[in-house]
C-alpha cells in the first residue's frame, strides 16, 4: 500500500456559472455560497475516496472541490489505498450493490478481515491529517469501513453511496449486510436517489443529493465544428493528419493540446461522414458493451449505415477497477467473430488516462460527433454520461435503471428502454437515426433538462445544507 494522499487541485470561479443558469438559479448560488464561507470558516472538509482517476465520483470531486474553493470554503480530496484483495473485495460489493454477482466469490469473514484491516490502516493515517472541528465526506463502499474510527475520535462524517438499485436481491441484501455495520455510525448518509435509501438506516440522517456535471470542464465545454475533428483525428480515433488545432482549455484557463492517441483495440478508426452510435464507459459488465454490440451487429447495423462506437479508459490505468481488462478483452473477442464487412464498421477505443484533461476532451468531442449516444447498463447508480450528453444536445437511448430515469424524461429529453430488450433498444436507436428532426428537438430538451436540475451549482446549495445540518 501507498500512504494515502491529496489530489492536488486549483481554485475555479463561481462567476463562470451566470453563463448557464438562470437569475434565480445564480442568486441562489450566491447565497449559499455566502452561508457556506460563513457557516465552515476555519473547518476543513475533507472528500474521500479510492481513485483520482476513472468513474463517475473522482470526475465530480475534480469539479466540485474547485468550484467549493472559490466559494471560500476550504475544501481537499483524500485518495486511500489499497491492495489488490481489497479491491476485489469492493469491486465485488459495487457489483452486489447492483443486483449482480460479480465474480460470484460472495463476501466472506476472510473478506471482512481483509476489509477491516485496510480501513484501520487508512484511518491511522487520515486522523493525523483531520482537525477536530473538519468535516469528512466520505464516497462509496471502499471508505465505509473509515466512518468508525473518524467517529471515535469526535469527527462529523457523512458517508455518500452513488451506487444501488430500485428492487434488491439476495445479492444487494447481502451487499449492505457487509455495510450496515461500518454505515450506522456515520452522522449522515446520502444517497443519489430516493430509492437506494437502505432500510435500517435513521431517515432522520438520511438526504437524497442527486449528482451533476460541470458545464465548463474539458469534457463539457462547447467545441466548434473544426475543432470536433481535429480532436478526433489528433486522438486517432477519425483518420487523416491533424491540422495543428487539436486544443482546448484547461480547467486552469490554460491552453491544452491533444497529444495522445487512443488505442483501438484492433478497430480501424471511425470515418468521418459515417453516422455513429456512441457509447462511453467504463469497461464494466453492468454497462453492458456486450448488449449494446450484440443489438448493433444483429438488429441496427442491417438497416442503417451507422457505425458503433465503444470507448472506455485504458483499463490499465484505473486502479479500483479490477475487472476492466477482461471485459474489454470479452468485448474485442467478439467484435473478432464479427464478418469482415460488419467488424469494420466496429469502434473499440481505449482513451488515455495519462492526462485526465486530455482525455476528457476526447470524449467530448466523441460526444458531440455522435448521431446518437447511448447507455444500455444493467444497473445504474446515476450515469453522469447521460447527463454530459444531454448537455451537448445529443439524443440519448438509455436503459430505465437507477438514476438514469431522473435525468431523463422518457420521449421529451430522450428515450428510455429495458435493459434486458435488445429488440427495443435497436428500435429506439434506429428510430432516432431515420428521423434527424426528432433527434434535435430531443437534443434541445435534453440540454434544457440538465440546466434546470443537474449542473453543479444545485449540488453545491445542497452540500452546504447537508453540512450546515451537521454543524448547526
Amino acid at each position: 500500500m501507498t500512504p494515502v494522499h491529496e489530489v492536488e487541485l486549483g481554485t475555479a470561479t463561481l462567476e463562470r456559472f451566470r453563463s448557464v443558469l438562470t437569475d434565480e438559479q445564480w442568486q441562489r448560488l450566491l447565497r449559499a455560497a455566502e452561508r457556506g464561507r460563513k457557516d465552515f470558516e476555519g473547518r476543513v472538509i475533507w472528500n474521500v475516496n479510492s481513485t483520482a482517476r476513472g468513474g463517475g465520483v473522482a470526475e465530480l470531486l475534480a469539479s466540485l472541490v474547485p468550484y467549493s474553493r472559490a466559494a471560500g470554503v476550504d475544501v481537499r480530496w483524500l485518495v486511500i489505498d489499497g491492495d489488490p484483495a481489497f479491491f476485489q473485495i469492493t469491486k465485488r460489493l459495487h457489483n452486489m450493490l447492483h443486483g449482480a454477482p460479480g465474480d460470484g466469490q460472495g463476501l466472506s469473514e476472510p473478506d471482512r478481515t481483509v476489509y477491516r484491516a485496510t480501513s484501520e490502516r487508512n484511518a491511522a493515517e487520515l486522523v493525523e491529517l483531520v482537525g477536530p472541528d473538519d468535516l469528512v465526506l466520505l464516497h462509496d463502499p471502499q471508505t465505509a469501513g473509515l466512518i468508525e474510527p473518524l467517529r471515535a475520535r469526535g469527527t462529523r462524517v457523512v458517508w455518500r453511496c452513488h451506487v444501488g438499485v430500485d428492487v434488491p436481491n439476495d445479492l444487494v441484501r447481502a451487499a449492505w449486510a457487509f455495510l450496515l455495520p461500518h454505515v450506522t455510525a456515520a452522522d449522515r448518509v446520502v444517497f443519489s436517489r430516493a430509492a437506494f435509501v437502505w432500510e435500517g438506516l435513521d431517515r432522520s440522517r438520511v438526504e437524497v443529493i442527486p449528482p451533476s456535471i460541470d458545464a465548463f470542464t474539458p469534457k463539457n465545454q462547447p467545441l466548434a465544428p473544426g475543432a470536433i475533428e481535429a480532436i478526433l483525428r489528433a486522438s486517432r480515433m477519425h483518420a487523416g493528419p491533424t491540422d495543428g488545432v487539436a486544443t482546448f482549455a484547461r480547467l486552469d484557463g490554460t491552453p491544452g493540446r491533444v497529444v495522445r492517441g487512443v488505442e483501438r483495440n484492433g478497430s480501424p478508426p471511425l470515418p468521418a461522414t459515417a453516422p455513429a452510435v456512441v457509447q462511453v464507459s467504463r469497461w464494466d459488465g453492468l454497462k453492458d458493451p456486450r448488449g449494446v454490440l450484440r443489438a448493433y451487429a444483429e438488429s441496427v447495423a442491417p438497416v442503417t449505415d451507422a457505425h458503433l462506437v465503444l470507448a472506455g479508459p485504458d483499463t490499465a490505468a484505473v486502479a479500483d477497477d479490477p475487472e476492466g481488462p477482461a471485459v474489454l478483452a470479452e468485448i474485442t473477442a467478439y467484435a473478432e467473430r464479427l464478418s469482415p464487412e460488419l467488424r469494420a464498421r466496429v469502434h473499440l477505443f481505449s482513451l488515455p488516462m495519462d492526462d485526465l484533461q486530455e482525455n476528457a476532451i476526447m470524449v467530448n468531442a466523441l460526444q458531440r460527433r455522435a448521431d446518437v449516444v447511448v447507455q444500455k447498463s444493467l444497473a445504474e447508480g446515476f450515469g453522469l454520461t447521460v447527463a454530459e450528453a444531454m448537455w451537448k444536445a445529443r439524443p440519448v437511448v438509455a436503459s430505465a435503471v437507477g438514476g438514469v430515469q431522473d435525468q431523463i424524461v422518457d420521449g421529451e429529453s430522450g428515450l428510455l428502454v429495458d435493459p434486458e430488450d435488445l429488440d427495443g433498444f435497436a428500435r429506439a436507436v434506429t428510430g432516432l437515426l431515420a428521423d434527424p428532426g426528432r433527434a434535435e428537438w430531443m437534443g434541445h430538451n435534453a440540454r434544457e433538462r440538465v440546466r434546470g436540475a443537474f449542473l453543479g451549482a444545485r449540488h453545491l446549495e445542497q452540500y452546504v445544507e447537508l453540512f450546515e445540518g451537521i454543524v448547526s
